[in-house]
């Protein structure tokens, strides 16, 4: 006999922590939150640096790639997604960035009513729990840690001062009044360690009677019945369980897992379905589609001089001075995120938004999560803000082992390579300021044989991948929008009792991380929950 409960997350992500602990304060609710992957119990899930050493960790993290990229010579892109409880939250660069009102302003004005800026502010605010305390736009009450920068250096400082020479404001609050200019990223943290949405609300709501948390549990299948989502089949091992749920599923699974489970579940573009031999339960053809990504690209510095993570790491002193500094008062270099310094600058002077976000790094590497570089060295990160390539998920097999089928498109909109190319320009542009003379001695990507724009091209297109923000797959939309899979309250279009609430609902990425924004979809998401069971 399936066990029954009134609500099924899909899910203990960014969204899904929340929406299964919000939803589990009301007693009178029984609440099962399902999580593919293990408990968060590794221990650098937990030290703010230790993103690096999960980036590639298998047991933690889905470790998906994209297919053959058409706009990048056939190179496959890597994409790194939590599997654990706090899912991304708990692997991601920590960085805390809601993106910009204009984002959710042209969100409303799809007609998605009920997501402009002023309308999920509340529900950002709710999630807030800043260090610097409350003001009209924050807040120091919310479970979600968000903590200022622990450890700054004369490298950090050279940085900030190039950009405000290079022409760009300085900014102490990126989701302040105004996002644009340089300053210090503030981080998912608090106390010097990493809060995941595991920690922020799993960890207080685990005591609670009603609410289960099952890991090592991955959802097969959403059973629908008569046009209503009536519970879920997910598989233990070798062991296969269902749920009952008597009000409603919710998936969380992110912009990869949502619409795979939609498509497993009988819901999606019928003609892929029959293909895959799923009965089809709801032709929704827009599930899958609109897949999109922030595209990042990576210049690299020799630097002239010691002040780098690298030459701390490869050193045995400098290896115990990190692990005393954080064990003795939570500061040091273990507790840096994946992005010191950030800068959010515009291309072009008539843009009324930033286009562009940067990430000062203080280590180098050939290749992200892989052994830092053995002389100095610092990284600079460039992503476009608002792509406008689109590509598309499809799925491999009937079987939900299969990883799907991922294809971002990246760098196919002529705006798309327009900006980077300008993005990667203004990244040279800071670095040959006055204040970063005496610190760098070399550009070794992409080097001074790249000058002109066709030169800029190819190597942004050799050479860029995933900054790790896939969104857009179940994207809300009204329903004079055929490509629409929930509407603006999160309902699957067509099916009763069946909701996503994660990445894959945003019509358009956020400009910035997405991590902040998906744990406001579930804040909002389990609102609107509450407020319809009233």
């Amino acid at each position: 006999m399936a066990e029954s409960y009134d609500y099924i997350v899909v899910g203990a992500g960014s969204a899904g922590c929340a929406v299964a602990a919000r939803l589990s304060e009301d007693a009178r609710r029984k609440v099962l939150l399902l999580e593919a992957g293990p408990a968060d119990t590794n221990m650098w899930i937990h030290i703010p640096i230790g993103y690096a050493r999960t980036f590639l960790d298998e047991k933690v993290n889905w470790k998906y790639e994209t297919d053959p990229e058409p706009q990048l010579d056939g190179r496959q892109i890597y994409w790194p997604r939590g599997k654990t409880l706090g899912g991304s939250s708990s692997i991601n660069g920590l960085i805390y960035i809601r993106g910009i009102a204009s984002d959710y302003n042209y969100w409303r004005q799809l007609g998605n009513a009920g997501w402009g800026f002023d309308d999920v502010l509340p529900h950002f605010r709710k999630a807030e729990g800043n260090i610097r305390g409350g003001d009209a736009l924050h807040s120091g009450e919310g479970p979600l840690g968000v903590d200022d920068m622990r450890w700054k250096n004369a490298l950090s400082e050279a940085y900030l001062e190039a950009a405000v020479q290079a022409g760009y404001p300085r900014n102490d609050d990126f989701n302040g009044p105004k996002q644009e200019g340089v300053g210090y990223y503030q981080l998912t943290t608090r106390g010097g360690r990493r809060c995941s949405t595991a920690r922020a609300y799993l960890q207080p709501a685990r005591g609670r009677a009603n609410l289960r948390v099952v890991t090592g549990a991955l959802t097969e299948k959403v059973e629908i019945a008569d046009g209503r989502a009536t519970g879920v089949r997910y598989r233990i091992g070798e062991r296969v369980e269902t749920a009952a749920a008597g009000r409603e599923v919710i998936l969380c699974g992110g912009a990869i897992n949502s619409p795979q489970l939609l498509m497993l579940s009988g819901v999606g573009p019928a003609e892929h379905l029959a293909e895959q031999g799923i009965a089809v339960v709801r032709h929704l053809p827009g599930v899958g589609e609109n897949l999109h990504d922030h595209y990042q690209c990576r210049s690299l510095y020799r630097a002239a001089r010691p002040g780098t993570m690298n030459e701390v790491v490869g050193s045995l002193f400098g290896k115990m001075k990190m692990g005393l500094d954080y064990a003795l008062g939570r500061r040091g270099l273990l507790t840096v995120g994946a992005g010191l310094v950030g800068v959010f600058l515009r291309t072009r002077p008539e843009l009324e938004d930033p286009d562009v976000q940067l990430h000062f790094i203080p280590f180098s590497t050939d290749k992200m999560g892989t052994t830092l570089h053995d002389f100095p060295g610092f990284t600079v990160t460039m992503n476009q803000s608002r792509p406008q390539s689109r590509g598309r998920l499809r799925l491999r097999s009937a079987d939900a082992r299969q990883y799907p089928s991922m294809v971002a498109n990246y760098l196919a909109d002529e705006a798309d390579r327009r900006t980077a190319i300008a993005g990667l320009k203004a990244v040279r542009h800071i670095a040959q300021q006055p204040a970063l003379k005496d610190w760098i001695a070399e550009e070794m990507l992409p080097g001074p044989q790249v000058q002109d724009d066709a030169a800029w091209l190819a190597f942004l297109k050799a050479n860029g991948g995933s900054i790790y923000h896939p969104a857009g797959t179940c994207k809300m939309g009204t329903a004079n929008d055929r490509m629409a899979v929930v509407d603006e309250r999160l309902r699957v279009s067509g099916v009763q009792g069946l909701r996503v609430a994660d990445a894959s609902v945003m019509p358009q990425v956020v400009s910035g991380n997405t991590n902040a924004a998906c744990v406001m979809i579930g804040e909002k998401c389990a609102d609107m929950i509450r407020a319809e069971a009233a």
